[in-house]
């Protein structure tokens, strides 16, 4: 699978002309207003009716990143945590004659399109982090619980985030060694947490307490609080791996803040109102940090085009040398 990237904030005309092409198949007309929300794995566009204000959500995939069968398993958890757990997540607005998922360029790799509707609200306030993790950690336990006895629909199929899907053979994005300023000194440092996080995890096991389906990008962002309801969004990583992996994806970009043991601490108290967590497992959570953080540095490399990744740059390479010595310095011993 190819980790190249195609689509890209820097052409507005392209990503516009896709936009328009999928809300036709949604019986939109010209007069339709197509705002561009943001541009990561996907395109995501606020789309507006001109003549009702009604307001929906149309993400463009990228190409090559997920297949028709796995975006339906994303669909069928988004359906099976609303009904079935209580969890609030976006509801997918159908296409003409009932399409959940709309084919723009059909071919050897085709391009998706999916519409869910609009939901209010705002993600939790950067002043108040340590209640938004606690809330976070509740939530996340709620969808591990679920998917440990969901009855899955056949077919049913998700990518890992394992060590393989991560950095080995798949590394699904992109080599951390192609990461932006990874020159000799900064391969040195993170080929040595690559090999810390490979003996780590494989130790850790796949036990299924431990390893299961998940979100995979369960960040503060992708909460939107309104009133008493919170909502969970963005669900397109979501596949298997570690439970903790959504510890570590919480802290995204914020690992080296001095607030994150107290972030951690309340995100473990909030999961634990919902589910055991072990000792064992606790302790652990430090890997899961670094091999977010790993990941990152290969995200920020593969997707250097995009606004996140430029604003990220040389600096979170260094950061992360940093941190991983420190981690290095206690798990990578012996």
């Amino acid at each position: 699978m190819s980790t190249a990237h195609d689509l890209s904030a820097g052409d507005r005309g392209f990503l516009d002309r896709l936009a328009a092409r999928a809300v036709r198949e949604y019986g939109y007309g010209d007069d339709v207003e197509l705002t561009l929300l943001n541009v990561s794995e996907n395109a995501t566009f606020l789309v507006q009716d001109a003549a009702t204000g009604a307001r929906t959500v149309l993400r463009v995939h990228r190409r090559g990143y997920h297949g028709e069968p796995q975006i339906a398993s994303e669909l069928a958890w988004l359906d099976a945590l609303r009904d079935e757990a209580g969890l609030r997540t976006p509801r997918v607005v159908p296409a003409a004659g009932g399409r959940r998922i709309v084919d723009l360029e059909p071919g050897a790799e085709p391009r998706h399109a999916v519409m869910f509707e609009w939901l209010p609200g705002a993600e939790p306030p950067d002043h108040d982090l340590v209640t938004g993790f606690g809330t976070l950690g509740a939530l996340t336990a709620r969808m591990h619980e679920h998917s440990r006895t969901w009855r899955r629909p056949a077919g049913f199929d998700r990518f890992a985030w394992d060590y393989d899907g991560a950095f080995g053979r798949v590394a699904r994005w992109g080599r951390w060694q192609d990461g932006i300023a990874v020159g000799p000194a900064e391969r040195a440092v993170l080929g040595r947490l690559d090999e810390v996080l490979r003996s780590r995890l494989a130790a850790f096991g796949r036990a299924t307490d431990r390893y299961g389906l998940v979100h995979a990008d369960l960040r503060l962002a992708n909460l939107l609080v309104h009133g008493s309801e919170t909502f969970v969004i963005d669900f397109d990583d979501c596949g298997w791996g570690w439970l903790l992996y959504d510890l570590g994806a919480a802290l995204s970009f914020i690992e080296d803040d001095p607030r994150v043991p107290a972030l951690v601490d309340a995100w473990v108290a909030g999961y634990r109102t919902v589910r055991p967590l072990a000792a064992a497992d606790e302790a652990e959570i430090p890997t899961f940090v670094l091999m977010r953080r790993l990941l990152l540095v290969a995200w920020i490399g593969s997707h250097a085009g995009t606004d996140l990744a430029r604003s990220m740059g040389a600096a979170y390479t260094a950061g992360s040398c940093e941190l991983a010595e420190t981690y290095l310095s206690t798990y990578g011993r012996g």
